[in-house]
């Protein structure tokens, strides 16, 4: 768990005491000028987080005539954090360093000074105590950086699997659309056949009249079936996708093509609507296909049965017995799945097993939601 900040107003408190804390252990009350701009310098920490320069110049004299530094540190680590211009930040280091360095007043400062050891030695201590608070804001705001881009391409992930979710959905929801019309298209040509026929051997006005009209509806219908499976063409589906689908009669095929030792135990009869039919087909194509994906060695048994007004159908397979193989996968097969049988009335429900095997069931009535 991701541990909570204090609040920046409180930090900038906290701030400012330990500046005045320093400056009293630093600044001689009696040196009146020392004591004037220690106090400049640390009241104006309060407004380092808006203006960070403005701050770092009114906290710079203190370091100079002064050894009171928390002021001018805090001031130049706020401004490094925050500015991305290295020159402005390094000439700032610098002038804190010649600051700290330098005795006040300047016009004491004797070249020959400079030349001994213990002033060298001092000279590279005061350049890298400047060079500190710089490297560390810096560091910080790399960091804050780094946080924003994770943080921008964890949303833009969540959205492209969003995107991707909604198309698989879409496409399940047009491939139900396209499978509704080879039934419905049949049917209503059934009943436009049949109404012909009544209109033409009928004597009774009123009965001709009526099968003129139905015929007229069923041709209607037809017409507007076409017109939206057209659309759906358009929208980049193959023409193969409205080739007679697969029903119950094809799931033994299915069941001893899969690759994989499967059992299959069915009870249903063969009158079921064809919707249903292709539902349970394909629940059973993914559930073998998984098998045969993620579980090598695994044997599968599919039960199949008609209880009361539903339609239950189970596959379950044994642990594997090899090590699984990293095959490509979209990860949205039991999503498609689960968006068919919703569309249907139905669910899908799956989960492991607990003798180490995994079981896929789904629960469809017998007759398509309306």
């Amino acid at each position: 768990m991701r541990a909570r900040r204090p609040p920046a107003p409180l930090v900038d408190v906290a701030l400012v005491g330990v500046s005045l804390a320093d400056a009293w252990v630093h600044v001689d009350a009696a040196d009146r000028a020392a004591l004037a701009v220690s106090l400049l310098a640390a009241f104006a920490l309060l407004l380092r987080r808006r203006l960070p320069l403005t701050t770092f110049a009114l906290t710079l004299p203190t370091a100079m005539i002064s050894d009171a530094a928390v002021a001018t540190t805090a001031a130049l680590y706020t401004l490094a954090s925050l500015s991305r211009h290295r020159v402005l930040l390094a000439g700032c280091a610098l002038l804190f360093a010649a600051g700290d360095f330098l005795p006040w007043p300047w016009s004491t400062v004797r070249a020959t000074e400079f030349t001994q050891s213990g002033n060298l030695f001092h000279l590279s201590y005061t350049l890298a105590t400047a060079a500190a608070p710089v490297f560390l804001g810096q560091l910080v705001q790399a960091r804050r950086d780094l946080s924003l881009r994770l943080t921008e391409i964890s949303e833009a992930r969540e959205h492209e699997k969003l995107l991707t979710a909604q198309s698989v959905l879409a496409k399940e929801r047009a491939q139900l659309a396209r499978e509704m019309h080879d039934v419905v298209s049949h049917q209503v040509s059934l009943i436009a056949v049949q109404a012909g026929a009544l209109q033409v051997g009928s004597g009774d006005p009123e009965t001709r009249e009526a099968a003129a009209t139905i015929r007229r509806l069923s041709v209607q219908t037809l017409d507007e079936l076409r017109h939206m499976v057209s659309v759906l063409r358009a929208s980049g589906s193959r023409p193969t996708e409205l080739t007679p689908q697969p029903s119950l009669a094809d799931l033994r095929r299915l069941v001893e093509t899969s690759g994989i030792e499967a059992k299959l135990e069915s009870g249903l009869p063969a009158d079921l609507p064809p919707t249903i039919q292709r539902a349970v087909y394909r629940t059973v194509q993914e559930a073998l296909t998984n098998v045969r994906k993620h579980a090598p060695g695994a044997t599968a048994t599919v039960r199949i049965d008609h209880r009361g007004r539903t339609v239950h159908t189970t596959i379950t397979n044994t642990a594997p017995t090899r090590h699984a193989l990293a095959l490509p996968s979209a990860q949205y097969g039991l999503a498609g799945l689960r968006q068919r049988a919703e569309l249907l009335g139905g669910a899908v429900t799956s989960g492991p097993t607990p003798d180490g095997g995994y079981a896929l069931h789904l629960e469809l009535p017998d007759e398509p939601r309306r």
